[in-house]
């Protein structure tokens, strides 16, 4: 009698599995390998021929939430001056022209009394014009006099608007001007209004605290409308153009669809990561997308009438992807295909099969099984 010797070092029945196991892979392999489901597997398959589906191209990019920088106002003192009183905090919703702080300001003090000395000289000067043209048609003043006095009011007139000028550079308005020529009193107090619509969300200010024009004192930002802006690789950089139509994801809002245009294309590319930035607008009227959040930006082109396959549909030994092919009622044909990128849970197919064809397209795992353990039986 012999016997089947150990190789290196392994069982008869070792030996044997892997005999097994190799024949089993190379009839998968040739695409040979059938099997006849059992009735009860049979009523658990679902089974469709292969069709043409359209499938995009697309790009994904990571990507952030940002502010809209055309709604986003940066809010200083139009004077030097001591903060007297604060009114707006972080947070805070504001409204246009709505008064965020006040100060205390000796410059438009001395600003405003410039202005009433110069209009004090004007009501002086028209005053002396009239009485000269009354002495003038009386035959006391002559026509050069009078010609002088006049010069001397139009140069009372320029110093009058240049003094209406500086306060307004200083913040006071037509309004403003007006009552302070009615009332003659020179109020030194200047408020920090809001220039937008929008929400307080940076606060540099204190009591106290003196200011120059050029401190930024509060930032307000229209949050109802934020950018979300991506880099995109200078190899890809053809993929975006301004108008394309994109998709988004955020993490932090799971299930929150996002849909829009891309509203900038850069002209110019990082020098530093190489990359162009795009950016898409980004409608929030609820506020629930927040500055500063990750996200995820989908690019699609058109795409083309192509064969498909459903991704469950697939089963995958060693580096091979293999489908089941039905022959007849019941049978099935292991073949080997060729498949490209994953979209939407459907594969490109490259080759392998046929338009028409039918393939197993839910249950290819169980039947997968049930050919196993009939090889190996």
């Amino acid at each position: 009698m012999q016997f089947i010797r150990p190789v290196c070092g392994l069982t008869p029945l070792a030996v044997t599995g892997l005999l097994l196991l190799g024949l089993l892979g190379n009839a998968a392999a040739q695409g040979t390998d059938k099997i006849q489901a059992s009735p009860a597997l049979t009523k658990l398959l679902v089974v469709e021929a292969i069709k043409a589906s359209e499938i995009q191209d697309s790009l994904r990019l990571s990507a952030r939430v940002e502010l809209n920088q055309m709604r986003v106002a940066r809010i200083g003192a139009s004077v030097t001056g001591r903060v007297t009183e604060i009114n707006a905090m972080l947070g805070q919703s504001v409204k246009k022209a709505e008064q965020l702080a006040m100060l205390n300001s000796s410059e438009l003090g001395r600003a405003q009394s410039d202005y009433l000395k110069a209009s004090s000289q004007v009501n002086l000067r028209r005053v002396t014009v009239k009485r000269a043209e009354r002495l003038l048609e009386s035959g006391v003043l002559s026509q050069a006099e009078l010609q002088e006095r006049q010069a001397v009011l139009t140069e009372a007139d320029v110093d009058l608007r240049a003094a209406g000028d500086q306060l307004k550079v200083l913040g006071m308005t037509d309004a403003d001007l007006k009552r302070l020529d009615k009332e003659r009193n020179i109020h030194s107090f200047s408020p920090v209004t809001s220039s937008i619509d929008g929400v307080v969300i940076e606060r540099n200010i204190a009591i106290g605290q003196v200011v120059q024009p050029a401190d930024s004192l509060y930032t307000v930002a229209d949050l109802s409308k934020l950018w979300l802006v991506a880099e995109v690789p200078e190899q890809q950089a053809h993929w975006a153009r301004e108008g394309d139509q994109v998709e988004a994801e955020v993490p932090a809002l799971p299930g929150q669809e996002v849909v829009g245009k891309l509203i900038y294309v850069a002209d110019m590319v990082n020098p530093e990561t190489r990359t162009v930035m795009v950016r898409m607008a980004l409608e929030n009227p609820g506020r629930l997308f927040k500055p500063q959040m990750l996200a995820t930006l989908k690019i699609s082109k058109p795409g083309s009438q192509t064969l498909v396959v459903p991704s469950q549909a697939v089963v995958r030994e060693g580096d091979q992807d293999y489908v089941f092919v039905e022959l007849a009622p019941g049978s099935f044909q292991l073949r080997a295909v060729k498949l490209g990128r994953e979209e939407s849970q459907r594969r490109l197919l490259l080759s392998g099969l046929q338009a028409g064809e039918r393939i197993v397209v839910n249950g290819a795992f169980h039947l997968n099984n049930e050919r196993l353990q009939n090889g190996a039986e």
